[in-house]
C-alpha cells in the first residue's frame, strides 16, 4: 500500500481520475450550465452530460423554468387621488441564460424590484375605476413595460396579474352607498317605463272606447261580474243612466221618466 501511494504513476492516474470524475456535470432538461474561462463567457451548456475543465473553467447553473413571483402589497395614490394597496403576480421565464448571469447581478431580484417600481407608476396613473373594472387592459400593460424592461437580461415576462386591491373603509363605504344609489336610480328607471307603458296602453284602450261607446258599458257589467264572484255578499251598486239609455237607444225604445 506505501509502495501504492508513493508510487508517481499511481498519484497521477488517481489525480487524472478525480480530476475526469470533477469536470462531469449533469444538467437537468429544465437547466442551462453558463461556462466561463478564465473569467471569459464561453457558452451556454446543456442539458445532459456536459465536461467543465476544472480549474480553468466555472459553471453557474440556471433554470428555464416558469417562476412566479409575488409582488408584496404596495401603497398607491390613484390618479383621482384615493390612497390603496395593491399586490399582483408575475410570471416569467429565463430565455437567455447567458445574458441573465452576465447583464444583471441578480435578476430575480432585479425583476421583482422593477416589478414593484413599475407597478407604483401605472396604477398611480390610472383612476379608481378603472383599476377596479378594466384589470385586463392594466395587466397587459403592465407585462408589455416588464417584458421590454428585461429583455437585455435574458428575461421574458408572460404574465401579469392584480391579485388584490385593498381599499380603505371609507372608501368601501362610499362605494356601497354609491352602488345602492345606482340600484335605486333603476328601479326608479324600470318603474317609470312601466307608468309609461301603461299609461300608453290606457291611452289607446281610451281611443278604442270614444269610438265605440258601448264598449265603457260593456266593461262596466264585467266589472260588477267580478264584483260579485269575488265576494259572496250583497253588493249594492248603482245603474247609470248611460247604460240604460245606450241599450235602450240601441234597441230602438225611449225609456220611460225621459
Amino acid at each position: 500500500m506505501y509502495y501504492l501511494l508513493t508510487n508517481p504513476v499511481v498519484v497521477i492516474v488517481v489525480i487524472a481520475i478525480m480530476a475526469i470524475f470533477a469536470s462531469l456535470k449533469i444538467l437537468r432538461e429544465y437547466e442551462r450550465g453558463v461556462i466561463f474561462r478564465l473569467g471569459r463567457l464561453v457558452a451556454a451548456r446543456g442539458p445532459g452530460l456536459i465536461i467543465v475543465i476544472p480549474g480553468l473553467e466555472k459553471m453557474v447553473r440556471v433554470s428555464l423554468r416558469l417562476v412566479t413571483m409575488d409582488v408584496p402589497p404596495q401603497d398607491i395614490i390613484t390618479r383621482d387621488n384615493v390612497s390603496v394597496k395593491v399586490n399582483a403576480v408575475v410570471y416569467f421565464r429565463v430565455m437567455g441564460p447567458d445574458k441573465a448571469i452576465v447583464e444583471v447581478e441578480d435578476f430575480f431580484y432585479a425583476t421583482s424590484q422593477l416589478a414593484q417600481t413599475t407597478l407604483r407608476s401605472v396604477l398611480g396613473q390610472v383612476e379608481l375605476d378603472d383599476l377596479l373594472s378594466e384589470r385586463e387592459k392594466i395587466n397587459h400593460q403592465l407585462q408589455e413595460i416588464l417584458d421590454t424592461a428585461t429583455d437585455p437580461w435574458g428575461v421574458k415576462v408572460t404574465t401579469v396579474e392584480i391579485k388584490h386591491v385593498d381599499l380603505p373603509q371609507e372608501m368601501q363605504r362610499a362605494m356601497a352607498r354609491q352602488a345602492e344609489a345606482e340600484r335605486e336610480r333603476r328601479a326608479k328607471v324600470i318603474a317609470a317605463e312601466g307608468e309609461f307603458q301603461a299609461a300608453d296602453k290606457l291611452g289607446q284602450a281610451a281611443e278604442i272606447i270614444a269610438r265605440n261607446p258601448q264598449a265603457l258599458q260593456l266593461r262596466y257589467l264585467q266589472t260588477l261580474r267580478e264584483i260579485a264572484t269575488e265576494n259572496n255578499s250583497t253588493t249594492l251598486f248603482p245603474i247609470p243612466m248611460d247604460l240604460v239609455n245606450a241599450f235602450m237607444t240601441h234597441l230602438g225604445k225611449k225609456p220611460e221618466g225621459t
